[in-house]
Parts: C-alpha cells; sequence; structure tokens
C-alpha cells in the first residue's frame, strides 16, 4: 500500500531513507535521533557536522552508513508551546520538506517516526492527525511508499473522542458467536430451537436493502463478476483508475491485475478499500462484497469499526487505518 502504519524500529527498515527527528545541531541526541545515530555509526555524525545545523521544520539528506536505508533525511521538529506559536505549520513543513526531498532523489520509499512527539512534547494525537494528513495528501499525488513507524502501542495514540466512539460502537453491536454456541450446546434441542427462533429475532443486523432495482438490472447485476462490478461502480462514480486505486490506498499494480482479469479473487481488505474510495454506503458495500464471496460480520472487530465510519459518512482511508491500527486490526489497501 501506499502509505502504511506500522510497528517496528525505524533504524531497521529497509527502504531507501527513514527520516531523522534531530536536534537543530544535527549533531546527535537521544530518542530516535540517539538511536539512528548510534544505528548508523560515527560516519553519520562526521557528515552531520559539514551540514551546518537545520532549523525547524527544513529537512537535509545524508547517506544511511551502516543503516539498512540508503539514506536518512534530518528534519527538526517544533518544540510543543501549547499549539499557539506555529507547531503545527513546522511540523507539517517537516513531513512536506522531507517528502520533497525524497521525491527530488526519486526515491521510491521512506520512512518517517511520529516526530516531535517525544520529549519535544508534542500531544501524540496531534502529532499523529497532522502525519497522516500531510502524508495522505501527498500520496495522493506522487509515486512513493510511506511508512509511519511506531515503536511501541505507548507511542501512538488516536483522539479520544474517536476511540471512545468506536469502542461504544464495538461494544454495542459486537455478538460473540463462540459464547452463543457454548450456551446452545448446553441446551436440550427443543430448547435450542426455541432459542435460535428468539436469537434471530433479537440479534444485531445488518439494515437491510431499501433501494428498488428493475429486474432487468439485478439479474445482470447478479452475473457479474467483481472485477467487473468494481469497473461498472468506478464509472457510475466518475473516478478515474488513478483515483481510484490512490483512494483505496492499492498499489497500482494489483489495481491494473483487477481490471485485466474479470475472474479476479481479492481479499476481504481489498475489496474493503475499494468501497471506501467509492465511497459506497452500507447496501453498496454489502453487495460489492458478496461479489467476491465475503459479507459483513458482527462478530468481527474489524467489521464493525468498517461499518462505523461507513455509517458516519466518513471516507478517509487513511483515519480508518489509524482507528484499525489503534485496535490492532489489519490496515486497508494492499
Amino acid at each position: 500500500m501506499p502509505f502504511e502504519i506500522i510497528r517496528a524500529d525505524i533504524t531497521t527498515m529497509k527502504v531507501d531513507a527513514i527520516v531523522n527527528a534531530a536536534k537543530s545541531s544535527l549533531l546527535g541526541g537521544g530518542g530516535v535521533d540517539g538511536a539512528i545515530h548510534k544505528a548508523a555509526g560515527p560516519m553519520l555524525l562526521e557528515e552531520c557536522m559539514g551540514l551546518g545545523g537545520c532549523k525547524p521544520g527544513e529537512a537535509k539528506l545524508t547517506a544511511g552508513h551502516r543503516l539498512p536505508s540508503h539514506y536518512v533525511i534530518h528534519t527538526v521538529g517544533p518544540v510543543w508551546h501549547g499549539g499557539d506559536q506555529d507547531e503545527e505549520l513546522i511540523l507539517a513543513l517537516c513531513y512536506k520538506n522531507s517528502l520533497n526531498i525524497a521525491t527530488e532523489h526519486q526515491l521510491k520509499s521512506i520512512a518517517f517516526p511520529l516526530i516531535s512527539s517525544g520529549a519535544y512534547g508534542y500531544p501524540k494525537d496531534r502529532a499523529l492527525r497532522t502525519a497522516i494528513t500531510v502524508i495522505s495528501d501527498y500520496v495522493m499525488h506522487h509515486e512513493i511508499l510511506v511508512y509511519l513507524v511506531v515503536f511501541d502501542k505507548e507511542s501512538f495514540m488516536l483522539s479520544e473522542k474517536l476511540f471512545s466512539s468506536v469502542q461504544t460502537f464495538i461494544e454495542d453491536h459486537y455478538v460473540d458467536l463462540q459464547e452463543i454456541h457454548s450456551q446452545f450446546r448446553s441446551y436440550d434441542v427443543q430448547k435450542m430451537s426455541c432459542d435460535m427462533v428468539k436469537y434471530r429475532i433479537e440479534a444485531p443486523s445488518l439494515p437491510s436493502p431499501k433501494k428498488t432495482r428493475r429486474l432487468d438490472d439485478l439479474m445482470d447485476e447478479l452475473q457479474e463478476t467483481f472485477s467487473e462490478h468494481l469497473i461498472r461502480l468506478i464509472d457510475i462514480k466518475g473516478l478515474t483508475d488513478v483515483e481510484t486505486y490512490k483512494r483505496a490506498n492499492i498499489d497500482r499494480r494489483l489495481f491494473s491485475k483487477i481490471r485485466s482479469d474479470k475472474e479476479y479473487k481479492p481479499s476481504k481488505v481489498t475489496v474493503i478499500a475499494f468501497a471506501i474510495a467509492l465511497e459506497l454506503n452500507l447496501d453498496e458495500t454489502m453487495d460489492l462484497l458478496r461479489k467476491a464471496g465475503f459479507t459483513i460480520s458482527h462478530s468481527s472487530k474489524f467489521d464493525l469499526i468498517i461499518e462505523y465510519f461507513i455509517l458516519e459518512g466518513n471516507y478517509h482511508i487513511y483515519e480508518i487505518n489509524e482507528a484499525l491500527f489503534a485496535f490492532d486490526q489489519q490496515l486497508l489497501g494492499v
């Protein structure tokens, strides 16, 4: 996928460049800065000594030396002073200028830490929002693979309001099938039959389709494969292929396979990524999933998170991935 949030040690990333959240002197420090200098070896410090430092928001390039990455892009993030001293603007420039350097040097992949969210005191949820906003906009217009690397769960923080809303939705709608099956096994056959009828009435269910379709149109749709159905939806929505696969966080090569092979069998996350890109409602999403042999289940937290965002009318795939990451679920895209 063009943009992915992962949990890893940034010094081990095998990418064209990693980004160092550096001090203005560029001579090393603590946290990510210290870890990168240690892994890269003394030659990195020697090279940095000739750069003349770096102002907040700017970015400078060095070799990676002993790192698995070919280059290090050093950028200086803002120290948090409450948010009224252009901290957000400076932080956004850190990401933009680093990405611009990568593009200027024709780099194909880059890995960022969550800049300024450590010793510089930038609130983690706000730092994350700025990172996702800038990166997601950039990858819509450039062909580059971007990783946002989080060292541990404590380093990543979804906004409290969004986390609480998603958590409440899951708690209100989640169906534990194992618990239901366990209860049924302890019942006699007659009681089980009655309870199954009761469960079918009381169990949370997805809204039934409200739209009315002509019989001829319905028959044509029933005969469509997933690929054919997807291409038809793209045409209906008036999107280009490039707009579609970028909004779905899908690799261009995978999209080419889907378009050229009408019998292509996608993964469930790929189907949902396209549903989000096309801004399908819940019924339309279910239709697309059925074409690939899938459905949405209330016994899956992943499915419930997707349902929450669709019902909220929020189709920003990177915000959805932000929530999926926070709940330890698979991300959308390939």
